[in-house]
């Protein structure tokens, strides 16, 4: 099982500088795709009218993304819109005055900005469920409606369907990295402080990540170059030539049969192909339940942020989200300071761990999209959303604590339901992490071949 197919940007825009077909053709398949069932629930709002204008200036063509289709999640300033994550109690906000600095950077680079993306209100979940705009199926299995995963689902969808090339979103705990996993694409969380989160509604103000999901390696690294404004120098380093490890703790507990046959069969291509590959046991990662047992950045910094909209309007929330957030309500200063304090000290250990290799790998997240019936709005299914929430965000968070950067590409065969391999390291190794990935790419599709 696996999206529909469609040339990655980096084709696309080959093809149309060869003078094959037009940008402006592009775009209208990509509305076409968006229009479509499979991006049901997907997009809250379009700009069909706006995207073809620039589809068809001289001056866009000419430019790095020549007007193809982009979207953005509902959580980024574009001007003249409202921002309202998701949401239904911030939908009669002010629109935008300006973009955001993502938004700008896109623009300014000839995107085709095709419409607002669907996402957990607030992008407080990775699962993707909207209880009041609905939820868009991932497109990876046409025959029982499956999660998306989250908070970027409908950025996720867009992608995997070919509507867009590049899907805008964030990633606070796994936001991008997970529906990217259960959809079959490449999600790329740069570090932090890479990207301005300026005119992004915040989540978590320490763990906020802007960053993007695309359909290859190579176009995830044009992405971060547009959103960073900054050039990845390119490695020709082969997997010959690197040093990999394999976290096992924390990060392989118990995998579904799925994920453990995919991600065993994608180590043995890394090794086939000449990687060093070492399991190593990185024991301070169990040391983050505890860590984190007082309350959770996400946690505290949501509940400051919409602490006074909770008392307006905390009865139009997404049931699920409030709880999440109230639940941090009692968080005393001390305990933020001390976990503050606390993440500085696992940093350092985490950091030392990994030092020496290359990057580390492990499953994105430890199952495969579970059907969405199994976690529908829903008071009496409340349990089992609350724990398919805590699986897929496991792996993907331990990212986000460590202020670092990662990628999850597909590897999975073709057939099987999408598994993510995700590519890491600590903060800063952004460049490292994207070459390690184009070499594993490249090694898993040679595999499937």
């Amino acid at each position: 099982m696996s999206p529909p197919s469609r040339p990655d940007l980096h084709t696309t825009r080959e093809a149309l500088r060869r003078g094959a077909g037009s940008a402006a053709a592009e775009l209208e398949l990509s509305i076409d795709i968006a229009r479509s069932a499979a991006c049901e629930h997907a997009f809250l709002k379009t700009g069909f009218d706006e995207a073809r204008r620039l589809a068809a200036d001289p001056a866009t063509v000419a430019s790095p993304l020549m007007g193809l289709a982009v979207s953005v999640k509902d959580l980024f300033d574009v001007r003249g819109e409202t921002t309202a994550a998701g949401s239904l109690v911030l939908a009669g906000a002010a629109p935008a005055a300006q973009d955001c600095p993502p938004v700008a950077r896109l623009h300014a680079a000839g995107a085709g900005l095709l419409g607002r993306t669907n996402m957990s209100e607030f992008a407080f979940s990775g699962v993707g469920i909207n209880p009041h705009f609905g939820t868009p199926a991932n497109p990876a299995d046409p025959t029982v409606p499956r999660i998306p995963g989250g908070s970027s689902s409908g950025a996720a969808v867009s992608v995997a369907t070919g509507a867009a090339f590049i899907g805008l979103g964030s990633d606070t705990n796994g936001s991008i990295r997970i529906p990217a996993a259960l959809c079959g694409i490449v999600g790329f969380k740069n570090t932090a402080r890479r990207v301005p989160t300026e005119g992004a509604l915040p989540l978590s103000t320490t763990l906020d990540t802007v960053c993007a999901m695309t359909r290859s390696v190579r176009d995830a690294i044009l992405a971060h170059e547009i959103l960073a404004d900054r050039k990845v120098p390119l490695s020709d380093v082969p997997l010959a030539g690197l040093r990999l490890a394999v976290a096992r703790a924390w990060m392989l507990d118990g995998l579904e049969a799925p994920v453990a046959l995919a991600f065993d069969r994608a180590l043995a291509a890394l090794r086939d192909a000449g990687a060093r590959v070492e399991e190593i046991e990185l024991a301070p990662m169990r040391d983050l339940g505890a860590i984190l047992a007082r309350g959770t950045f996400a946690g505290a910094e949501s509940y400051a942020w919409h602490r006074d909209l909770l008392a307006k309007a905390g009865d139009r929330y997404d049931p699920r989200v409030r709880f999440r957030i109230e639940q941090n309500a009692n968080m005393k200063a001390y305990e933020y300071v001390d976990l503050l304090q606390a993440r500085r000290q696992w940093i350092a250990r985490i950091t030392a761990g990994i030092e020496g290799f290359d990057a580390v790998l492990s499953p994105t997240v430890p199952i495969v999209a579970p059907p969405l019936a199994q976690v529908a709005p829903g008071a009496e299914r409340d349990a089992e959303f609350f724990r398919v929430n805590t699986l897929l965000l496991r792996n993907t968070s331990v990212v986000n604590m460590l202020d670092g950067c990662a990628i999850s590409i597909p590897c999975h065969t073709p057939g099987e339901l999408p598994v993510g391999l995700m590519i890491w390291q600590s903060a800063m190794r952004d460049d490292t992490v994207l070459n390690v990935a184009r070499q594993a790419e490249a090694a898993l599709a040679e595999k499937h071949r």
